[in-house]
């Protein structure tokens, strides 16, 4: 009787230890294209981390961003990387805070951190701005709960600072972003945006504990009246954040 090849060949064999080497690649592919952003890796000073793990970066892939905005290539160059930042180290090791060097709200630092995002509006779908002043449309109107417009502003410290003149949505969600201030002249005038999270909304009034009301002239302002870029957003979001931390030196200290 003659012996074929596949007579004493251990298929089954053969198709667990396929599986695996595809598994394995397929593990290597996934890892590497998930260090498309943020390697190479970094100490908490910015310098080159040591160890940088055990898969290498993958080759830079160019990507095409959607209605004309350019091109993105990664991994590539850290476009919202900052330089020079007012802090200090507390320790020579890692995983230590560090202590600012000047005016942490302004410097934006620690909790008042920023990205350097893009400073262009964020598109929906159709390549329209998303976050737009309700005032501007007439497609929206206030169906539930209290319309803040026309009230009072009060800072953390009680003070008056202005009133809300407008509410920004965010229009495919069908969600306010933003409400509008319209500061008083002895807290620095003009319009400045404030995160819908860090506001109450009272009957009477809204309440914004995160910052005082000298505070409030330094907010970020943005460049269009009907408009927030991606990078104006990030800022005023973070100079909000800060002030729960650094509105006043009594919020620093331990609470017990």
């Amino acid at each position: 009787m003659e012996a074929t090849f596949f007579g004493n060949f251990d298929l089954a064999s053969l198709s667990i230890w396929l599986f695996w080497i595809f598994f394995a690649l397929l593990i290597y592919y996934l890892q590497t294209e998930n260090m498309r952003e943020g390697y190479p890796l970094e100490n908490e000073d910015g310098t080159p981390a040591p160890n940088q793990g055990l898969f290498p970066l993958p080759n830079a892939k160019t990507f095409k961003l959607m209605h004309g905005r350019g091109e993105v290539t990664l991994p590539g160059e850290d476009t919202q990387r900052r330089e020079n930042l007012a802090l200090e180290r507390t320790n020579a090791s890692n995983g230590f805070p560090f202590d600012p060097t000047g005016d942490p709200m302004l410097d934006g630092v620690g909790p008042a951190s920023w990205a350097a995002r893009r400073d262009v509006p964020e598109l929906d779908g159709h390549g329209h701005p998303k976050i737009v002043p309700m005032g501007q449309t007439e497609s929206y109107r206030v169906s539930a709960g209290r319309d803040p417009r026309g009230l009072p502003v009060q800072a953390g410290d009680g003070e008056i600072v202005g009133t809300i003149s407008d509410m920004w949505l965010d229009a495919p969600e069908q969600l306010v972003r933003f409400l509008e201030i319209e500061l008083s002249a002895e807290h620095g005038g003009g319009k400045r945006l404030v995160p819908i999270h860090f506001c109450l909304i009272r009957s009477n009034r809204v309440k914004i504990n995160a910052i005082f009301g000298k505070h409030f002239k330094d907010v970020p302002v943005t460049k269009s009246h009907n408009q927030v870029t991606l990078l104006e957003e990030e800022k005023i979001s973070a100079y909000y954040g800060g002030g729960i931390l650094y509105a006043s030196q009594d919020r620093q200290e331990p609470l017990l």
